[in-house]
């Protein structure tokens, strides 16, 4: 009596799989093994593992020093609440080059790796400062078609420029969501091919009219460094960024199954290296006095767009509306490595949860609340 009603049920979910893999989202199985079935509603800052990646080598280390005054002060207990209820692994304060404050929750510790997210779009464009320094690319208004020249075919796609792709002003059809499973980032984040992704998307209008913030973007944009410097990104990373920066750590960079990085996201790595990114903003792309990316560059880096409202520059958030200048890398889940260049001060931090406050140009109310409680830990 039983085996026909199992049969049809059988029959119905393997009808359901196969429309999954016939309609393109079989990447859905892997996003489901990697959250729902570890407990998970999304990704996580550990899941980094689960993917293929390339490794980010590192040359000779040069840890932070530590500031006499290091770890001496506690912190305040509305920032210890704050850091508990948004479930922090990590918070880091550098201030005049020297560790000042220095916190691990949760069995994390200081050479413990967390997935970067989308402060890997920072990452991204430094690589496009340093292929210009290169002579790899001729400039930021360097279209893309020239890197990739059927995008040319598109509509709008011949005017497309590499600036366009990292303000954020690349007029893509592309919505960012990072909880529908059926969104282009869903795709990017747990599919198989980047390329599937990102170049089936069309333009929806004319660069360069509008800000909006795309993970496509920065993937297209990865996908134009990565064809100029001629070798995967996480080699040209470490050759230009992580040994002139003296990384403490190998990171790891995440790909999709050919082997492409995905530069939108998901460097693993831990808050002490992501410090000396900040570190090398603040010094505006010099090492210990010596440059390593154009000035000039690091500085459209750092001016908000006109679109964007004053909020963002070139793969950076801004905010010279506050009292505090301050600019800052982020990550979904609360990444950030936060500079202030008036007090010469970075702070990184890293968690699972972001807190739920916005200004009034719907930035994250935290990064000044973090800016405050760093500055009464000061000597």
């Amino acid at each position: 009596m039983l085996k026909k009603p199992l049969n049809i049920f059988l029959l119905a979910i393997a009808g359901i799989i196969l429309t999954i893999y016939i309609s393109g989202y079989n990447y859905l199985f892997r996003g489901v093994r990697l959250t729902y079935l570890r407990g998970e509603s999304s990704s996580t800052i550990d899941d980094g593992t689960y993917f293929p990646s390339h490794t980010i080598s590192k040359g000779n280390s040069k840890p932070w020093p530590a500031d006499l005054n290091y770890n001496k002060k506690s912190l305040s207990p509305e920032l210890e609440k704050h850091l508990k209820e948004t479930e922090s692994v990590s918070f880091l304060f550098i201030q005049h080059g020297k560790l000042l404050q220095e916190r691990y929750w949760d069995g994390y510790k200081k050479n413990t790796a967390s997935n970067f997210f989308s402060m890997a779009k920072t990452v991204t464009v430094l690589l496009l400062g340093k292929a210009i320094d290169d002579g790899r690319i001729m400039n930021v208004n360097q279209k893309f078609s020239d890197f990739y020249p059927d995008f040319a075919a598109k509509e709008f796609g011949n005017n497309l420029t590499l600036r366009n792709l990292a303000t954020m002003e690349a007029g893509l059809d592309w919505k960012e969501n990072y909880k529908n499973p059926f969104s282009p980032n869903a795709a990017a984040y747990y599919g198989f091919s980047l390329a599937d992704v990102v170049f089936q998307k069309n333009l929806k209008q004319i660069p360069g009219e509008k800000f909006e913030y795309q993970s496509g973007a920065t993937q297209l944009l990865g996908f134009a460094v990565g064809r100029a410097v001629g070798m995967p990104l996480a080699s040209y990373a470490s050759a230009k960024l992580w040994k002139p920066l003296r990384m403490e750590q190998n990171a790891e960079w995440s790909t999709d199954e050919t082997g492409i990085e995905k530069t939108f996201c998901c460097i693993q790595s831990n808050a002490r290296d992501f410090a000396k990114l900040g570190s090398l903003l603040l010094h505006r792309g010099k090492v210990d006095g010596i440059p390593l990316i154009n000035e000039t560059f690091v500085d459209q880096m750092l001016t908000p767009t006109e679109n964007s409202n004053g909020i963002y520059g070139m793969g950076v958030w801004t905010n010279y509306d506050a009292k505090i200048h301050h600019y800052y890398l982020r990550g979904l889940h609360g990444q950030y490595v936060i500079v202030v260049p008036e007090y010469d001060m970075i702070i990184v931090r890293l968690g699972n949860k972001e807190g739920k406050t916005r200004d009034s140009k719907n930035r994250p109310g935290e990064v000044e609340f973090y800016i405050n409680e760093a500055l009464k830990l000061t000597n």
